[in-house]
């Protein structure tokens, strides 16, 4: 099966900007770093989550869907873009959040408001329950909704948070093809590629791209922001295998390939570090690009400590991959981190 033959709609601007950072390097002493910009993908205020929508709703279309489900955190990017897109398809979408509705929304949840879904449900629980349980409650609400949908004569489609991972495949393998020929008209070749790491589609998409179109000379480094290297290398390694199935491709990805880092999480997912501080600062203040909190944040502090670790040479080209989430920075949980 080939790439290009699998259903797709357009929602974003591609291809996304691969820029230089000049001055970064400079400041860094060490390679030539460049960003791809998939936090300018266009709509609802850009993200890495529209290239593996523009499969996923695809498939929502195929199968005749009226309503979209989807369900994340208060600072869900996904949530944001899903929203979005679905306002472009003229499709309803309904919303379930992991969490209490604030006094005053702000950030993501902000803009969810105002992109105005059919509806918008709040998933909260007393006391401190895990994020595992949160998301069983969020799931059994999506599937209560998914039901009385049906009986209002509605065709329900149900995206999980981050899109399913056949879907991250499709999506970011298509972007290292992108990556590899803008890098092809500057006559260079990039060593590696940082990505950070969630839901695990993005990364395991960067995976399968670097096999598909580098013969894995690429190597993608991913930062994990919230579970143990284990934990994501073993999902990664099972969404690698269900995407080569898939795809027909009659070949394997040695295990070694998946280079997974979770010593730049700190105390958990979407908990500020000064890594992190430090790497939006630096970023903002000599390039003017901003990251956000969560994700490209926290990538870019693991970048920086592998240049100032010594792991590339001044010969080698590295990339961040930006996947957007700058709204996160105006939740009001963040100015905490930024204003002293």
């Amino acid at each position: 099966m080939q790439l290009g033959s699998i259903p797709r709609v357009h929602l974003g601007e591609f291809p996304t900007p691969l820029q230089e950072l000049k001055n970064l390097s400079r400041e860094l002493g060490g390679p030539r770093i460049f960003i791809k910009r998939d936090d300018m993908t266009g709509l609802g205020l850009g993200g890495n989550k529209l290239r593996k929508l523009e499969y996923a709703l695809a498939d929502a279309q195929a199968q005749g869907a009226t309503a979209v489900i989807t369900v994340g955190g208060p600072q869900s990017n996904h949530v944001r873009l899903t929203a979005a897109a679905c306002n472009k398809l003229g499709l309803k979408s309904v919303l379930v959040i992991r969490g209490l509705l604030p006094e005053k929304p702000t950030g993501n949840l902000l803009i969810d408001h105002i992109l105005g879904p059919s509806e918008i449900h709040y998933v909260g629980a007393d006391g401190f329950p895990s994020k595992g349980e949160l998301d069983r409650v969020a799931d059994e609400k999506a599937e209560e909704i998914a039901e009385t949908l049906r009986s209002q004569g509605e065709v329900p489609y149900f995206i999980p948070n981050g899109c399913r991972s056949i879907h991250g495949a499709m999506g970011y393998s298509s972007c290292v093809l992108e990556m590899v020929g803008q890098f092809r008209e500057r006559q260079l070749a990039p060593t590696a590629v940082f990505s950070a790491v969630g839901t695990t589609s993005t990364y395991t998409g960067l995976i399968l791209g670097a096999h598909l179109f580098t013969q894995d000379q690429l190597r993608v480094i991913g930062i994990s922001v919230a579970n143990p290297s284990e934990t994501v290398r073993e999902r990664a390694i099972r969404q690698l295998d269900e995407a080569l199935s898939t795809f027909e491709l009659g070949s394997s990805i040695s295990p070694e390939a998946v280079v997974a880092l979770d010593q730049y999480v700190g105390d958990g997912y979407a908990i500020p570090t000064p890594a992190m501080k430090e790497a939006v600062l630096l970023t903002a203040q000599t390039e003017g690009i901003l990251l956000d909190p969560v994700y490209t944040g926290k990538t870019m502090a693991g970048l920086i400590d592998q240049v100032r670790q010594g792991a590339f040479s001044k010969e080698d080209i590295v990339t961040l991959l930006h996947t957007g989430g700058a709204p996160a920075l105006f939740a009001d949980t963040q100015s905490d981190t930024f204003i002293e």
